[in-house]
Protein backbone atom coordinates (compact mmCIF):
# COMPACT_ATOMS: atom_id res chain seq x y z
CA UNK A 1 0.00 0.00 0.00
CA UNK A 2 1.13 3.34 -0.76
CA UNK A 3 2.71 5.41 2.16
CA UNK A 4 0.10 8.19 3.16
CA UNK A 5 1.74 9.77 6.32
CA UNK A 6 2.25 13.25 6.35
CA UNK A 7 6.10 14.92 6.40
CA UNK A 8 5.57 16.05 9.85
CA UNK A 9 4.83 12.18 10.79
CA UNK A 10 7.63 10.71 8.87
CA UNK A 11 9.90 13.91 10.77
CA UNK A 12 8.42 12.67 14.42
CA UNK A 13 9.58 9.00 13.49
CA UNK A 14 13.32 9.91 12.55
CA UNK A 15 12.40 9.47 9.10
CA UNK A 16 14.71 12.06 6.75
CA UNK A 17 12.72 13.99 4.62
CA UNK A 18 14.46 16.18 1.92
CA UNK A 19 13.38 19.85 2.18
CA UNK A 20 13.32 20.64 -1.02
CA UNK A 21 10.89 17.72 -2.28
CA UNK A 22 8.79 18.78 1.21
CA UNK A 23 8.50 22.29 -0.41
CA UNK A 24 8.03 20.93 -4.32
CA UNK A 25 4.97 19.04 -3.13
CA UNK A 26 3.51 21.44 -0.79
CA UNK A 27 4.14 24.98 -3.22
CA UNK A 28 5.76 26.41 -0.48
CA UNK A 29 9.34 27.54 0.15
CA UNK A 30 11.16 24.78 3.00
CA UNK A 31 10.72 25.98 6.46
CA UNK A 32 13.71 26.62 8.52
CA UNK A 33 13.51 23.62 10.37
CA UNK A 34 13.45 21.60 7.71
CA UNK A 35 16.37 22.69 6.89
CA UNK A 36 18.84 22.08 9.57
CA UNK A 37 19.68 18.59 11.37
CA UNK A 38 20.08 20.63 14.85
CA UNK A 39 19.33 24.05 16.35
CA UNK A 40 21.88 26.62 15.01
CA UNK A 41 24.43 26.58 17.33
CA UNK A 42 24.71 29.91 20.30
CA UNK A 43 27.63 32.44 19.23
CA UNK A 44 29.60 33.50 21.83
CA UNK A 45 32.01 36.46 21.47
CA UNK A 46 35.91 36.75 22.71
CA UNK A 47 37.91 40.00 23.64
CA UNK A 48 41.46 39.81 23.88
CA UNK A 49 42.58 39.28 27.93
CA UNK A 50 46.06 39.65 27.35
CA UNK A 51 48.65 39.70 24.45
CA UNK A 52 52.14 38.96 24.13
CA UNK A 53 54.49 41.82 24.99
CA UNK A 54 56.39 43.37 22.15
CA UNK A 55 59.31 42.47 24.70
CA UNK A 56 58.99 38.65 23.99
CA UNK A 57 58.65 39.29 20.33
CA UNK A 58 61.11 38.69 17.36
CA UNK A 59 59.66 37.82 14.47
CA UNK A 60 62.02 35.16 12.43
CA UNK A 61 61.70 31.67 10.95
CA UNK A 62 62.83 28.80 13.04
CA UNK A 63 63.35 25.02 12.50
CA UNK A 64 60.21 24.42 13.69
CA UNK A 65 58.34 27.06 11.99
CA UNK A 66 60.01 25.74 8.59
CA UNK A 67 58.39 22.68 9.22
CA UNK A 68 55.23 23.41 11.08
CA UNK A 69 54.11 27.01 9.10
CA UNK A 70 54.90 26.54 5.90
CA UNK A 71 58.54 28.52 6.14
CA UNK A 72 56.79 31.24 7.75
CA UNK A 73 58.23 34.03 10.39
CA UNK A 74 56.95 33.40 13.44
CA UNK A 75 57.13 35.81 16.58
CA UNK A 76 55.12 33.27 18.61
CA UNK A 77 53.19 30.33 18.88
CA UNK A 78 50.93 30.11 22.00
CA UNK A 79 49.01 27.19 23.35
CA UNK A 80 49.11 24.82 27.01
CA UNK A 81 47.08 27.47 28.60
CA UNK A 82 46.49 25.88 32.53
CA UNK A 83 46.45 27.29 35.72
CA UNK A 84 47.50 26.83 38.91
CA UNK A 85 46.18 26.83 42.37
CA UNK A 86 47.19 30.78 43.12
CA UNK A 87 45.11 31.75 39.61
CA UNK A 88 47.94 32.23 37.61
CA UNK A 89 47.81 31.11 34.10
CA UNK A 90 50.89 29.28 32.13
CA UNK A 91 51.14 28.91 28.69
CA UNK A 92 54.08 27.58 26.25
CA UNK A 93 55.53 29.36 23.45
CA UNK A 94 56.46 25.94 21.11
CA UNK A 95 59.06 27.41 18.46
CA UNK A 96 60.75 28.97 21.12
CA UNK A 97 61.04 26.98 23.37
CA UNK A 98 59.42 29.51 26.38
CA UNK A 99 56.88 29.03 29.31
CA UNK A 100 54.86 31.86 30.49
CA UNK A 101 52.78 33.11 33.24
CA UNK A 102 50.33 35.33 33.51
CA UNK A 103 49.72 36.50 36.83
CA UNK A 104 45.77 37.75 38.41
CA UNK A 105 47.57 41.35 38.07
CA UNK A 106 48.03 41.07 34.29
CA UNK A 107 51.88 40.88 34.60
CA UNK A 108 53.16 38.25 31.96
CA UNK A 109 56.64 37.02 33.07
CA UNK A 110 59.23 34.65 31.10
CA UNK A 111 59.16 31.57 33.53
CA UNK A 112 61.59 29.28 31.38
CA UNK A 113 63.43 29.27 28.13
CA UNK A 114 65.09 26.29 27.08
CA UNK A 115 66.00 24.19 24.51
CA UNK A 116 62.40 22.62 22.87
CA UNK A 117 59.30 22.75 21.83
CA UNK A 118 57.10 22.50 24.46
CA UNK A 119 53.67 21.89 22.93
CA UNK A 120 50.74 20.83 25.88
CA UNK A 121 51.17 21.91 29.50
CA UNK A 122 49.30 21.00 32.65
CA UNK A 123 49.83 21.21 36.55
CA UNK A 124 50.32 17.75 38.76
CA UNK A 125 48.51 18.09 42.10
CA UNK A 126 52.08 18.79 44.35
CA UNK A 127 52.41 21.69 41.92
CA UNK A 128 55.08 20.55 39.32
CA UNK A 129 54.40 21.50 35.94
CA UNK A 130 54.39 18.74 33.24
CA UNK A 131 55.32 19.69 29.84
CA UNK A 132 54.34 17.43 26.54
CA UNK A 133 57.25 18.71 24.46
CA UNK A 134 57.49 17.48 20.94
CA UNK A 135 61.93 17.71 21.05
CA UNK A 136 62.47 16.32 24.61
CA UNK A 137 59.43 14.34 25.18
CA UNK A 138 57.74 14.37 28.86
CA UNK A 139 59.51 17.68 30.55
CA UNK A 140 58.89 18.73 34.50
CA UNK A 141 59.13 22.37 35.33
CA UNK A 142 59.82 23.71 38.40
CA UNK A 143 58.09 27.10 38.51
CA UNK A 144 59.72 28.74 41.48
CA UNK A 145 63.23 28.01 39.98
CA UNK A 146 62.32 27.53 36.08
CA UNK A 147 64.36 24.14 36.07
CA UNK A 148 63.28 21.83 33.21
CA UNK A 149 64.15 18.12 33.44
CA UNK A 150 63.11 15.42 31.39
CA UNK A 151 60.99 12.76 33.13
CA UNK A 152 60.67 10.38 30.05
CA UNK A 153 62.32 10.96 26.79
CA UNK A 154 61.90 7.41 25.07
CA UNK A 155 60.30 4.48 25.56
CA UNK A 156 62.19 1.19 25.63
CA UNK A 157 64.94 3.14 24.22
CA UNK A 158 63.25 4.07 21.01
CA UNK A 159 62.32 8.04 21.06
CA UNK A 160 58.54 9.87 20.88
CA UNK A 161 57.76 10.53 17.05
CA UNK A 162 56.56 14.35 18.61
CA UNK A 163 54.65 15.17 21.92
CA UNK A 164 51.93 17.19 21.76
CA UNK A 165 49.20 17.02 24.78
CA UNK A 166 48.79 15.80 28.12
CA UNK A 167 45.95 15.24 30.61
CA UNK A 168 46.03 13.92 34.53
CA UNK A 169 43.77 11.85 36.17
CA UNK A 170 42.50 11.67 39.44
CA UNK A 171 44.75 9.07 40.44
CA UNK A 172 47.81 11.14 39.13
CA UNK A 173 48.02 8.83 35.91
CA UNK A 174 48.86 11.16 33.18
CA UNK A 175 47.59 10.74 28.96
CA UNK A 176 49.72 12.09 26.37
CA UNK A 177 49.86 12.04 22.95
CA UNK A 178 52.36 11.33 20.66
CA UNK A 179 51.63 13.06 17.24
CA UNK A 180 54.63 14.26 15.35
CA UNK A 181 54.37 14.73 11.59
CA UNK A 182 51.84 11.89 11.21
CA UNK A 183 48.74 12.10 9.03
CA UNK A 184 46.01 10.09 6.77
CA UNK A 185 49.39 9.30 4.97
CA UNK A 186 50.79 7.88 8.16
CA UNK A 187 48.14 6.82 11.06
CA UNK A 188 50.74 5.73 13.21
CA UNK A 189 50.35 8.33 16.06
CA UNK A 190 50.16 7.02 19.46
CA UNK A 191 48.23 7.88 23.10
CA UNK A 192 50.14 6.82 26.12
CA UNK A 193 49.23 6.39 29.66
CA UNK A 194 52.43 7.15 32.24
CA UNK A 195 51.08 6.00 35.67
CA UNK A 196 51.57 6.95 38.97
CA UNK A 197 53.38 3.48 39.66
CA UNK A 198 55.86 4.45 36.79
CA UNK A 199 54.38 2.11 34.30
CA UNK A 200 54.09 3.11 30.98
CA UNK A 201 51.29 1.61 28.14
CA UNK A 202 50.70 2.44 24.94
CA UNK A 203 46.85 2.51 24.52
CA UNK A 204 46.82 3.35 20.96
CA UNK A 205 49.07 3.56 18.01
CA UNK A 206 47.08 3.82 14.73
CA UNK A 207 45.69 7.56 15.10
CA UNK A 208 46.19 10.10 11.98
CA UNK A 209 48.06 12.68 13.96
CA UNK A 210 46.66 12.62 17.49
CA UNK A 211 46.49 16.28 19.24
CA UNK A 212 44.28 17.20 21.93
CA UNK A 213 43.55 14.64 25.23
CA UNK A 214 41.18 15.13 27.89
CA UNK A 215 38.75 12.42 30.28
CA UNK A 216 35.35 12.94 31.07
CA UNK A 217 34.06 13.31 34.24
CA UNK A 218 33.84 9.61 35.59
CA UNK A 219 36.85 9.22 33.63
CA UNK A 220 36.17 6.30 31.70
CA UNK A 221 36.46 7.71 28.71
CA UNK A 222 38.82 9.33 26.87
CA UNK A 223 38.80 12.21 24.11
CA UNK A 224 41.25 12.33 21.21
CA UNK A 225 41.62 15.39 19.07
CA UNK A 226 42.76 13.45 15.44
CA UNK A 227 43.70 16.57 13.88
CA UNK A 228 44.41 15.21 9.63
CA UNK A 229 41.13 13.55 9.85
CA UNK A 230 39.43 16.37 11.17
CA UNK A 231 37.90 14.14 13.68
CA UNK A 232 37.17 13.23 17.96
CA UNK A 233 38.00 9.98 18.86
CA UNK A 234 36.38 8.49 21.71
CA UNK A 235 38.45 5.71 23.72
CA UNK A 236 36.43 3.63 26.50
CA UNK A 237 38.61 3.21 29.63
CA UNK A 238 38.40 -0.73 30.67
CA UNK A 239 38.09 -1.63 33.90
CA UNK A 240 41.80 -3.16 33.87
CA UNK A 241 43.09 -0.24 32.12
CA UNK A 242 43.07 -1.23 28.40
CA UNK A 243 40.96 0.52 25.80
CA UNK A 244 37.75 -1.14 23.48
CA UNK A 245 35.46 -0.19 20.63
CA UNK A 246 37.46 3.17 20.20
CA UNK A 247 35.46 5.22 17.24
CA UNK A 248 34.69 8.41 16.27
CA UNK A 249 32.59 10.61 18.44
CA UNK A 250 32.40 13.71 16.23
CA UNK A 251 33.65 14.34 12.18
CA UNK A 252 33.94 17.46 11.31
CA UNK A 253 34.38 19.50 8.57
CA UNK A 254 36.05 22.34 6.94
CA UNK A 255 38.18 24.66 9.21
CA UNK A 256 42.37 25.26 8.17
CA UNK A 257 43.20 22.17 9.78
CA UNK A 258 41.26 20.17 12.19
CA UNK A 259 40.55 19.71 15.84
CA UNK A 260 43.32 20.76 17.92
CA UNK A 261 43.02 21.40 21.65
CA UNK A 262 39.90 19.81 23.99
CA UNK A 263 38.13 20.62 27.30
CA UNK A 264 35.27 19.05 29.55
CA UNK A 265 32.48 21.28 31.24
CA UNK A 266 30.90 19.86 34.46
CA UNK A 267 28.02 18.72 31.89
CA UNK A 268 30.42 16.69 30.07
CA UNK A 269 30.50 18.78 27.57
CA UNK A 270 32.76 18.99 25.25
CA UNK A 271 34.86 21.83 24.23
CA UNK A 272 37.10 21.42 20.44
CA UNK A 273 39.48 24.06 19.12
CA UNK A 274 38.57 23.77 15.42
CA UNK A 275 41.41 25.66 13.59
CA UNK A 276 40.02 28.36 11.27
CA UNK A 277 36.33 27.99 12.50
CA UNK A 278 36.43 28.58 16.20
CA UNK A 279 36.22 26.93 19.34
CA UNK A 280 32.52 24.11 19.13
CA UNK A 281 30.94 22.74 22.62
CA UNK A 282 29.05 19.37 22.06
CA UNK A 283 26.70 17.84 24.39
CA UNK A 284 27.14 14.64 26.03
CA UNK A 285 26.12 13.39 23.06
CA UNK A 286 28.08 15.28 20.63
CA UNK A 287 25.16 17.66 19.49
CA UNK A 288 26.65 21.13 18.53
CA UNK A 289 25.53 23.79 20.91
CA UNK A 290 27.86 26.70 21.06
CA UNK A 291 30.57 28.27 19.09
CA UNK A 292 33.08 30.24 20.52
CA UNK A 293 34.59 32.74 17.76
CA UNK A 294 37.67 34.62 18.06
CA UNK A 295 37.57 38.53 18.20
CA UNK A 296 41.15 38.54 16.49
CA UNK A 297 43.13 35.60 14.57
CA UNK A 298 41.70 33.01 13.08
CA UNK A 299 44.05 29.85 14.77
CA UNK A 300 42.34 29.05 18.70
CA UNK A 301 44.09 26.36 19.83
CA UNK A 302 43.65 25.30 23.21
CA UNK A 303 41.25 26.78 26.31
CA UNK A 304 41.21 26.57 30.16
CA UNK A 305 38.37 27.09 32.65
CA UNK A 306 39.26 29.47 35.19
CA UNK A 307 37.34 32.06 37.54
CA UNK A 308 36.33 31.64 40.79
CA UNK A 309 33.52 29.87 40.11
CA UNK A 310 34.70 28.04 36.66
CA UNK A 311 32.89 30.02 34.05
CA UNK A 312 35.13 31.97 32.48
CA UNK A 313 37.35 30.50 29.24
CA UNK A 314 40.91 31.59 28.41
CA UNK A 315 41.66 30.54 25.21
CA UNK A 316 45.66 30.89 23.28
CA UNK A 317 45.20 32.28 20.05
CA UNK A 318 48.19 31.93 17.77
CA UNK A 319 47.94 33.80 15.12
CA UNK A 320 48.17 37.24 17.24
CA UNK A 321 49.93 35.84 20.19
CA UNK A 322 47.13 36.08 22.66
CA UNK A 323 44.74 34.96 25.32
CA UNK A 324 41.44 35.79 24.39
CA UNK A 325 38.87 35.22 27.04
CA UNK A 326 34.85 34.70 27.05
CA UNK A 327 32.00 33.71 29.71
CA UNK A 328 32.14 30.15 29.30
CA UNK A 329 28.18 28.59 28.51
CA UNK A 330 28.25 26.33 31.58
CA UNK A 331 31.44 25.73 34.30
CA UNK A 332 34.15 23.86 33.47
CA UNK A 333 35.63 20.57 35.17
CA UNK A 334 37.72 21.83 38.42
CA UNK A 335 41.42 20.81 37.52
CA UNK A 336 42.15 19.91 41.52
CA UNK A 337 38.84 19.12 42.35
CA UNK A 338 40.37 15.30 42.95
CA UNK A 339 44.26 16.26 44.00
CA UNK A 340 43.67 17.73 47.79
Amino acid sequence: MPDRRTDGHRRQRGVTVDPAAAGQKSGRAPREDELHLFQPPIRVKTEVHCRLPDRFRTRQRTAWSDSNRLGQEVDSFLAGPSFDRAGNLYFVDIPFGRIFRLTQAGACDLVAHYDGWPNGLKIHRDGRIFIADYKCGLVVLDPASGRTEPLLASRNSEGFKGLNDLVFAANGDCYFTDQGQTGMHDPTGRVYRLAASGRLDCLMDNIPSPNGIVLNNAENRLFVAVTRQNAVWRAPLMPDGSVSKVGTFLQLSGGQAGPDGLAIDVEDGLYVCHLGIGVWRFDANGIPTHLIEACVGHHMTNLAFGGSDGRQLFITESDTGSILRCEAPVAGKPMFAHHG
